[in-house]
Formats: structure tokens, C-alpha cells, sequence
């Protein structure tokens, strides 16, 4: 094999498309979007992010939801990650998106994407927004036998190298049993 170096690049594969959404102090609802975050513990998530109207609505309300983008919102799951709300308070409304309050956190569910985590703020410091997982819910067109079918969810992932959007491929494998074969 011959391997070309990059330099220190972000390149990771895949990275999910993450849409944070929050209330303001007026409990008007936002949006914003980051590749950037993972999965940290059974009920802990972290994403790096900047100065952004959504870590205002983070101080103001300690509680945000993180849905994964889709297929069929590509559009305004990119638009409110090159729009500010700062600047367009209306953002989430010209995205597309309506709001549904989630019953376990001061955070809007964004009804056109299908799954979520509803978290509260643990911590955001130096740019790194880690949040307690309270719930995780989806609606019940991406299951399949009661658990979330990613066929059916249809997230997509960010691809830093070409800045594009990708569909989630075909099961290749099973966890924790396609390597006892080696056993």
C-alpha cells in the first residue's frame, strides 16, 4: 500500500450532519447545523461548535435537541448551516422546519426530521457543548420491529474532503459478531 500524506485535515468518515435546535429567551425556535459531535457515553453527547445564536439559546435555556439530517432535508438542514439566525431571525421557518415543544426538555423537536436526542447542557467550554442524553425519540415511520431502521431514517454524513453530502450505504456487517469468526 502507499499511503499520501494530508497534513492535520479533519478528515474522519462518516461525520454526521447534526441539527442542534434550541429556543431563545423569547421561545422563538432555532437551528443550526454541525458535523462535528459523537456520542460520548450511554447518555452523554459532545460537539465542538463556535460562537453561534444557538450558544446564546444554550445559556438562556440549558436544553437543546440534536436530530440527524436526512435524505429529504438536505435543503434546510444546509440552509441553517449557512445562515446565522443571528442575522435571520426567521431562519428556522425558511428552512422549512415547524416545532413540536419536547415533553422532556426546553428544546423544539423539529417535526420534518424524524429522529432526536433531547439533552440537557452538562457543560460548554472552550468551544465543546457536552449534553446529558434524556431521551431519545423517533417517529414511528423510521422503525422497523420497534427499534430505528437507518434504511428507513435515511441520515446522511458530511464529507469534509469535498464538502458534499453522503447516503448511508448497505449493511456490511454485524456488531460484535462478525469478527468471532477469528476467535
Amino acid at each position: 500500500m502507499s499511503r499520501v500524506n494530508f497534513g492535520a485535515k479533519p478528515n474522519m468518515y462518516p461525520l454526521p450532519v447534526l441539527i442542534i435546535a434550541t429556543y431563545d429567551k423569547d421561545g422563538n425556535p432555532d437551528a443550526m447545523n454541525a458535523a462535528w459531535g459523537v456520542v460520548t457515553d450511554f447518555n452523554e453527547i459532545s460537539i465542538s461548535m463556535g460562537d453561534h445564536k444557538t450558544t446564546d439559546n444554550l445559556a438562556a435555556t440549558g436544553a437543546f435537541t440534536v436530530s440527524m439530517a436526512t435524505e429529504d432535508t438536505v435543503v434546510g438542514c444546509d440552509y441553517v448551516g449557512i445562515e446565522s439566525g443571528r442575522k435571520v431571525p426567521d431562519k428556522f421557518a425558511r428552512a422549512g422546519f415547524h416545532a413540536t415543544k419536547s415533553e422532556f426538555v426546553n428544546a423544539p423537536l423539529i417535526d420534518e426530521l424524524p429522529m432526536a436526542l433531547e439533552c440537557k447542557v452538562k457543560s460548554f467550554d472552550n468551544g465543546i457543548l457536552v449534553g446529558e442524553i434524556v431521551n431519545v425519540c423517533a417517529d414511528e415511520s423510521v422503525l422497523t420491529d420497534g427499534k430505528i431502521d437507518p434504511k428507513k431514517l435515511k441520515p446522511i454524513a458530511f464529507d469534509p474532503v469535498n464538502n458534499t453530502y453522503l447516503a448511508m450505504g448497505d449493511k456490511v456487517g454485524d456488531a460484535f459478531g462478525s469478527g468471532k469468526s477469528l476467535k
